[in-house]
C-alpha cells in the first residue's frame, strides 16, 4: 500500500493510532492545534530538518532509525538549553509512491525516541513532495531554571563533554565507501545515542554555556567561543580512539581525530563550567576557556575543516 493509495487523512490516522501521549499533553492530534502544558510559563523551542539524500539515505537506514534520528536531533537541542523535552511537532513531506509501511515504521521510531525522554509527538502536517523531507519542532520545559545559552563561558571555566563524538562521522564515511562494518560505527550514524539526562544535570551544576554537538565539536565550540567572546582550547589526549575507529581510519586513510574533533551527528553535549565544579560521571573534562577568540587543539589551530557546513 502506498501513501497515494490511503490518502493524506488515511495516512494521518495510521500514524496517530501508533502514538502515545505523556502527562504534559492536554490535547493531542485531531484538532487545529495541540495543547501542551507549560508549567514554567516559558517554552524552549527548536526546529530541525532532515532531507533525503542530504541527511539520510533509505538504503543506508531503516525507517525506524530515521524516525529516531529525526527526534534525537531536535531533542538534543532542547536538553542543550538545560530543559526537559515535552513535545514534538512533525511535518512530513513524502513521495506519493512511498509505502505506508515506511511511514508507520518512521512514526514508531519517532515516538520511541521521544517517549524515552518523556516527550510526546503531538501533531504536525503531511504533504506530497518528490523529495522525502522531515521537519521536526521540539518543545521543552526549563522547570524554573534559566536557560543555558552559548554566551556565558568565562576565562578559566572547564570545558567538558557528555556523550561521544566521531562515531557517526566514521559510520558515514564507512557507508559512503560501500561498506557496512564496523557495526559500532554504522549504527552510530543510523541512530545517535544522545546523553539526554546530562543537559538538565549541567544546568543544575550551573553550567555557564552549553551546546549540542551536531556539526562537529570544534565547529560547535567555535559558536560558544564567538557568542561568549572567549577562546577555547581542548586537549587531544582527552579523546580515546576506539579500536573499531582506529582500524576503520587505517583502512580508509582517515585520521580518526578528524572524526573525533570535527565529525557531526552524534549529538553529544559540550558545556563550560565554573573552574571549581566537580564534574559527575556523565561529563568529562576536555579543555579550558581562556581570554581571546577561536578554538585551538593543544594550543594550536586545527589542521582541516572544523565541522559540517550544509552549504559547502
Amino acid at each position: 500500500m502506498t501513501v497515494a493509495g490511503v490518502g493524506e487523512f488515511g495516512l494521518i490516522d495510521r500514524v496517530t493510532a501508533r502514538l502515545s501521549y505523556g502527562s504534559t499533553v492536554l490535547l493531542g492530534p485531531g484538532d487545529d492545534a495541540a495543547v501542551v502544558a507549560a508549567p514554567d510559563a516559558r517554552v524552549v523551542a527548536s526546529t530541525d530538518v532532515l532531507v533525503e539524500g542530504r541527511h539520510f539515505r533509505r538504503d543506508w537506514s531503516g525507517a525506524h532509525d530515521v524516525g529516531r534520528r529525526a527526534a534525537a536531533a531536535n531533542l538534543a537541542d532542547v536538553v542543550a538549553m538545560g530543559a526537559t523535552p515535552t513535545a514534538l511537532l512533525v511535518a512530513l513531506c513524502v513521495p506519493a509512491d512511498l509505502s505506508t509501511g515506511w511511514v508507520e515504521e518512521f512514526a514508531d521510531g519517532l515516538g520511541a525516541e521521544a517517549a524515552g525522554v518523556g516527550a510526546s509527538v503531538v501533531g504536525g502536517d503531511m504533504s506530497a513532495s518528490p523529495t522525502l523531507t522531515i521537519a521536526v519542532t521540539a518543545l521543552g520545559d526549563l522547570t524554573g531554571r534559566p536557560p543555558v545559552t552559548r554566551a556565558g563561558a568565562r576565562p578559566g571555566d572547564l570545558v567538558a563533554l557528555a556523550g561521544r563524538t566521531g562515531y557517526a562521522a566514521a559510520g558515514l564515511t564507512v557507508l559512503s565507501r560501500g561498506f557496512r562494518t564496523p557495526r559500532l560505527l554504522v549504527e552510530a550514524y543510523r541512530r545517535p545515542e544522545v546523553p539526554y539526562l546530562a543537559g538538565p544535570l549541567a544546568a543544575r551544576l550551573d553550567a555557564t554555556a552549553m551546546i549540542d554537538v551536531s556539526d562537529g565539536l570544534l565547529a560547535d565550540l567555535g559558536h560558544v567561543a564567538k557568542a561568549s567572546g572567549v577562546a577555547i582550547d581542548i586537549g587531544r589526549d582527552a579523546f580515546e580512539v576506539p579500536p573499531q575507529m582506529r582500524d576503520a581510519g587505517q583502512a580508509l586513510g582517515v585520521d580518526p581525530y578528524t572524526w573525533l574533533l570535527a565529525g557531526g551527528d552524534d549529538h553529544a553535549l559540550a558545556a563550560t563550567f565554573p573552574p571549581a565544579t566537580t564534574l559527575p560521571a556523565q561529563w568529562r573534562p576536555i579543555g579550558r576557556v581562556a581570554e581571546g577568540s577561536g578554538v585551538t587543539v593543544d594550543g594550536r589551530p586545527f589542521d582541516g575543516p572544523a565541522g559540517w557546513d550544509h552549504f559547502r
